[in-house]
């Protein structure tokens, strides 16, 4: 039986733990952050684990599933584990930085949103200068956030302007690391989807959707964080050559490649490193064995 360590314990840990037994993979819980780790000395056998190290709580597993999204965390947890992982830290560090996916894509040849990154500080005509290129709306969001926090809309220079002044409250602070935002072209009635891609191949996707009355009230953020619903579907033979195509460019073996499609268009939009397994009904049939025979083949790594 090979252990798996994950360093989450929400949705995707609970659904995985009994596919994954049975094809011969036992996962684990590793808590990673809002505690106390030990860095160098003995660990104290009666601590408690939110607190402190539990004797042998980081011991016997043979693969990680996604590096720890603190890394400064990561760096210890990982040491402490002394195991490979599927999606290391290299793997979470590109796929985080928005900006730096996308050049990667469009360098590749593979079809994205016009996209530009402002670094702070910058003066109001570097942000006029920048959106010359756009059509409003524009979409303004922080390079590095998940989930679609801090993602706007922006319908003229002022709101643009507007938007920015509270980045710039935010990046003024000295302890914000990434103090990057894009800048990116609107593309309404878009269709999004989150298409996994595991070792290289397509395997299932999700179409993401608000309800009507979501729609009829202004809203347009399609994250399930947020409110919208998930539904399995059938991507199209050019959606997944493209979902492949993005996992393949970025060298990232275990991958959600969110896509948006309109009438004309489909482009890559952002890429997850630590996406959210969903229910195995909206995958394909083999989703899980091609899943497992991933975590043996890196557990087979050391």
């Amino acid at each position: 039986m090979i252990r798996l360590a994950m360093t989450t314990d929400a949705e995707t840990f609970e659904r995985v733990r009994e596919p994954l037994a049975a094809r011969g993979i036992e996962v684990g819980h590793v808590r990673a952050k809002e505690r106390s780790l030990r860095v160098s000395g003995e660990g104290d056998e009666s601590a408690d684990v939110g607190s402190a190290d539990v004797a042998g709580e980081f011991d016997g597993f043979d693969v990680g599933l996604v590096y720890p999204t603190r890394l400064m965390e990561g760096a210890v947890v990982d040491e402490r584990l002394g195991a490979p992982w599927v999606n290391g830290r290299d793997a979470v560090v590109t796929s985080r930085n928005k900006a730096g996916v996308l050049a990667t894509l469009d360098a590749a040849g593979l079809p994205t949103p016009r996209t530009t990154l402002v670094s702070n500080p910058v003066s109001e005509s570097v942000v006029v200068d920048a959106v010359e290129a756009f059509s409003y709306p524009v979409v303004v969001k922080p390079n590095s956030a998940t989930r679609g926090v801090g993602v706007a809309t922006a319908s003229d220079p002022d709101s643009l302007l507007g938007v920015v002044d509270y980045l710039n409250l935010i990046h003024d602070y000295r302890a914000t690391g990434d103090k990057s935002f894009l800048i990116q072209e609107f593309l309404p009635d878009a269709r999004d989807y989150r298409a996994m891609v595991v070792d290289g191949e397509c395997a299932g996707a999700v179409r993401r959707e608000l309800d009507d009355d979501a729609l009829a009230a202004g809203r347009w953020k399609h994250n399930v964080h947020r409110g919208a619903t998930a539904r399995g579907v059938d991507l199209d033979p050019e959606a997944r050559d493209l979902a492949e195509r993005a996992a393949e460019a970025l060298g990232i073996d275990y991958l959600g490649v969110d896509l948006l499609a309109t009438e004309d268009r489909l482009v890559v939009n952002e890429t997850n490193a630590r996406p959210t397994v969903d229910a195995a009904t909206k995958y394909e049939d083999d989703f899980y064995d091609r899943f497992a025979a991933l975590i043996r083949r890196t557990a087979e790594r050391e």
